[in-house]
């Protein structure tokens, strides 16, 4: 019963201070995330100084449950608001924006290992470009959603991009991965585990397409005979989350499969429930559910940050190089786009690292070579630090690039 009543005071105290950011942020003309984000550093830092009670959020599994499950539902918002012959229109530009995302900032992040740490290792130096090489569509596809700009060509780009990277992300992480192993048995790098994630991605893809288009119709048809309120709505939120389960199951991100249900669910699919009289608005069903658990996710992800680690002059130049060459990998997926849009939105949309560059972060600080860690407490948190900065500069600078026109003489898009 504690517990219960715990995890109650925290959701409280992470719903207020979220909705107290988000209003600040907005009249820093701002967008919304941003001050949710910081609202969630504030919040961990104060409860690093010292409170109990707020430190009590941080160590809450049920919070840290709730806030994947925000992550998840944003995702599942982001891909209702787009459709399959959406993402046609620009999945060959999404592909190469998600190729360049990822090899020209885990380079880059190679390159800095190499320089700064030479003394780390080839794992490490591998490491960090595979942490520069991820991208958070989380914080992006919220900002977008803030911005009113989710069906712009460019946030299509930037979202079909990002799914891309993550997939190639855990391709980059599963080479890598093996490399460390390998070096740790003292044996060379085996290709099967690499070729193994490739076919998941590649099959889970295909299977959400499939089921979208063959399945789910006739799922909705038999759901609209079944009496009570809520239907609709239950069987899609469900559907997302079992999407999410198989993406996990899978070996990929769950957000991923969130994304891949909203994608392929259409309007079409609802008309079913028109003759019961119930809504056939799924975004609009949906919204309140992503309105509570969205903000703890970005809460929760701010609670993480420590400012303490800025003292360390060693961990701050570290993280500063990182961060650079993190903000300037991403810049050269610009290079992937045509002309007539907004390059700059492109190239920034893709600099978070979010939960993803953590995840990456994590495993460099699990995984040994011999007795020494890939990762030491100094790099972790040069990376984390890295995230961070990606992660809390996007906001403003993704909103200021799509301020500006369309190339071209094309009208300003508005803004709010």
């Amino acid at each position: 019963m504690h517990g219960a009543l715990s995890t109650l005071l925290a959701l409280s105290v992470i719903l207020v201070a979220s909705k107290l950011g988000g209003d600040l942020a907005q009249r820093l003309r701002q967008p919304v995330v941003l001050g949710e984000l910081v609202a969630g550093v504030l919040l961990g830092n104060v409860a690093h100084a010292g409170v109990p009670a707020l430190a009590a959020i941080g160590a809450d599994p049920v919070v840290e449950t709730l806030a994947q499950l925000g992550a998840v539902m944003l995702l599942f918002e982001v891909g209702l608001e787009s459709t399959v012959a959406q993402m046609r229109q620009v999945g060959r530009v999404a592909a190469l924006v998600a190729v360049v995302g990822v090899v020209v900032p885990m380079a880059l992040g190679w390159a800095v290992g190499a320089w700064l740490l030479p003394g780390a290792g080839l794992p490490a130096h591998l490491f960090l470009g595979a942490a520069l090489s991820a991208t958070s569509v989380g914080i992006t596809a919220r900002v977008l959603k803030d911005l009113g700009e989710g069906q712009a060509p460019e946030a299509r780009i930037i979202l079909g991009a990002a799914v891309l990277d993550d997939v190639l992300g855990l391709v980059v992480l599963a080479a890598v991965s093996g490399i460390v192993a390998a070096a740790d048995r003292g044996v060379a790098v085996e290709a099967g585990p690499i070729a193994v994630i490739i076919l998941k991605a590649v099959a889970f893809l295909g299977g959400a397409l499939w089921i979208g288009s063959r399945v789910m119709p006739r799922v909705y048809r038999l759901a609209a005979r079944l009496r009570g309120d809520g239907i609709l709505l239950g069987v899609s939120v469900a559907f997302a989350f079992g999407m999410a389960w198989a993406a996990g199951v899978a070996g990929l991100a769950p957000i991923v499969g969130a994304f891949a249900a909203g994608l392929v669910l259409e309007g079409a699919m609802f008309e079913p429930f028109a003759a019961r009289g119930e809504p056939q608005e799924l975004e609009e069903l949906v919204r309140p559910i992503g309105q509570v658990l969205a903000p703890v996710f970005f809460v929760v992800m701010g609670f993480h940050v420590e400012l303490a680690v800025l003292a360390d002059p060693a961990v701050l130049g570290l993280a500063g190089a990182l961060t650079l060459a993190a903000v300037l990998g991403k810049q050269a997926c610009m290079l992937a786009v045509g002309p007539g849009l907004r390059r700059l939105a492109v190239g920034i949309g893709m600099v978070p690292r979010g939960e993803v560059g953590l995840i990456f972060a994590q495993m460099g600080l699990a995984l040994h070579v011999g007795t020494r860690p890939v990762f030491d407490r100094a790099t972790f948190s040069a990376v984390v630090v890295m995230v961070i900065a990606t992660t809390l500069v996007t906001p403003p600078a993704l909103a200021w690039a799509l301020r500006r026109p369309v190339p071209g003489g094309g009208p300003q898009r508005a803004v709010t």
